[in-house]
């Protein structure tokens, strides 16, 4: 089984920019399509974007289109959520997890969660 680890969370400022990372130390998941999720206090959980495993395919929800971008660099096992124009709505503990194929859809996730890494917006 897979574990994934996200990093990169911490504090943002609105309109301000986070970078948020997942990675499976010792793992080559190259060839596994990831998905970001997050989850709000009193939320249920969500899909964010998705990134197939040549990251030649991705798939955002329409919340996040045009202000988040996810890409991957393989060689370092390793796949980026760039967050941007942050809002109090983006405020939520994001999560990654290995997900089924997708096209034209949110993926589904298909691994266990990890732990998450809390995005925080406040000035």
């Amino acid at each position: 089984q897979v574990q994934l680890g996200e990093a990169g969370g911490g504090l943002g400022q609105p309109r301000g920019s986070l970078r948020l990372s997942c990675a499976a130390p010792g793992f080559t998941f190259d060839y596994l399509g990831i998905g970001w999720f997050r989850q709000a206090p009193g939320e249920e959980r969500e899909g964010v974007s998705c990134i197939s495993s040549s990251a030649g395919i991705t798939y955002y929800a329409d919340s996040v289109k045009g202000r988040f971008t996810t890409t991957r660099e393989n060689d370092k096992n390793t796949v980026y959520l760039q967050i941007n124009s942050l809002t109090q709505e983006d405020a939520a503990v994001y999560y990654c997890a290995k997900v089924m194929p997708f096209i034209g859809r949110m993926c589904a996730p298909t691994s266990s969660w990890g732990q998450g890494t809390q995005v925080t917006v406040s000035s």
